[in-house]
């Protein structure tokens, strides 16, 4: 290895903290990490029958999927989007945005529905979230999302299904 490789991955290593100090103080003020879904007390293998393959490897490998491969990057009804493992309402159509990055993106989630955690598998920390009861891996939360929340929950589409919203049926006259 380099000498100026090693120099260079220690110089990153003593600001981590710091980077990771910043973003847990953004993520204390997020109240969407309040939860209010019971957990599912079922191991990730339990899932692996119950969702295709490629949906197994995002929700419980944490895999990404690739970019531009959802057709819920095309979605535009009203509606929610749910866990596709284990159907919790995640996000409200209302709520959903066009961000360019290839996959489904949301300005805030439905309050109480999903967690976070730090991630450091890009070696910077990131928030990742994921679905409160089942423990489903979604996607990543970032701050350049549209005003006023500033935020992007980026989420993989195979991670989701959507529910379209049922119209109400006319009322009988008598």
């Amino acid at each position: 290895m380099k000498r100026r490789t090693v120099l260079q991955s220690l110089a990153l290593l003593t600001t981590l903290p710091l980077i990771s100090a910043c973003s847990r103080d953004r993520a204390a003020t997020n109240t969407t990490n309040v939860i209010t879904v019971t957990p599912l007390n079922k191991p990730h293998e339990a899932w692996r029958p119950l969702v295709s393959a490629d949906a197994y490897q995002v929700l419980f490998e944490e895999d990404t999927e690739r970019q531009n491969s959802s057709e819920l990057n095309l979605e535009h009804r009203d509606g929610n989007y749910i866990c596709a493992a284990c159907y919790l309402p995640l996000f409200e159509s209302a709520h959903k945005f066009e961000s360019g990055t290839g996959w489904p993106s949301f300005t805030q989630p439905i309050a109480g529905q999903v967690g976070t955690k730090r991630d450091f598998k890009m070696i910077l920390p990131r928030t990742e979230y994921h679905c409160a009861r089942c423990g489903g891996h979604q996607g990543h939360l970032f701050n350049d999302g549209p005003p006023p929340r500033n935020e992007r929950w980026c989420n993989n589409g195979i991670a989701l299904r959507f529910i379209p919203k049922v119209e109400s049926l006319p009322t009988l006259r008598s």
